[in-house]
């Protein structure tokens, strides 16, 4: 997906994971996380639901050079688990039978409205928003968003999560096949995964 990818980590090095409480309090949580054989950067953002570039920038990072015995700090997640979980659900409801990389760009979508100026800037305010008397996204709107994630859905967050602050700037999707909007057809495609049409 990108070159983070090759970044290697040398097999016994132990990473530190800093928890901060989401309510603004923080914690002394810290856990360490045993490297494996094959684990990257991205791999390990991934598994944590942290960005690949956070995760790097908190190392000061100048090299993919890692050595046994050296120490990670990977950064505090900045989603809550409801607002994953929340994510996690709608990229369930929206690309149900789409390829994992469109579950990934689903969940990015979200993420790349919190950012944008043009939309709400919290997860729960993008999922539940009403523009012209709709809801943004139908599984909202039809209420199959309160079915429960599957663990694909929860790990294509956290991918995007990782993922975060790269990518083409996606922020909307369509099924090309079954879009009336006029509008919608009309913004710049930024790719086309599955039935799925991403645009900005």
């Amino acid at each position: 997906m990108n070159k983070l990818k090759k970044l290697v980590m040398a097999t016994g090095l132990l990473l530190s994971i800093s928890a901060f409480a989401l309510n603004g309090t923080t914690e002394a949580a810290t856990t360490t996380h045993k490297v494996q054989s094959g684990d990257t950067y991205w791999k390990v953002a991934s598994k944590f639901g942290v960005p690949v570039n956070s995760l790097m920038q908190a190392n000061n990072v100048k090299s993919s050079a890692l050595y046994v015995g050296q120490s990670l700090v990977i950064p505090s997640a900045t989603i809550s688990e409801a607002d994953k979980d929340l994510m996690a659900r709608l990229v369930r409801a929206e690309a149900v039978g789409e390829p994992y990389a469109g579950k990934v760009a689903v969940a990015t979508v979200i993420l790349n409205r919190v950012a944008s100026p043009d939309f709400p800037n919290s997860i729960r305010e993008v999922i539940y928003q009403i523009s012209n008397g709709y809801y943004a996204f139908t599984p909202v709107q039809n209420g199959q968003i309160n079915q429960p994630a599957d663990a694909a859905s929860k790990q294509a967050v956290n991918e995007a999560l990782a993922f975060r602050g790269q990518g083409s700037g996606s922020l909307f999707f369509y099924n090309p096949k079954t879009a009336v909007s006029q509008w919608i057809t009309s913004r710049e495609v930024t790719v086309t995964i599955g039935n799925h049409r991403f645009a900005k």
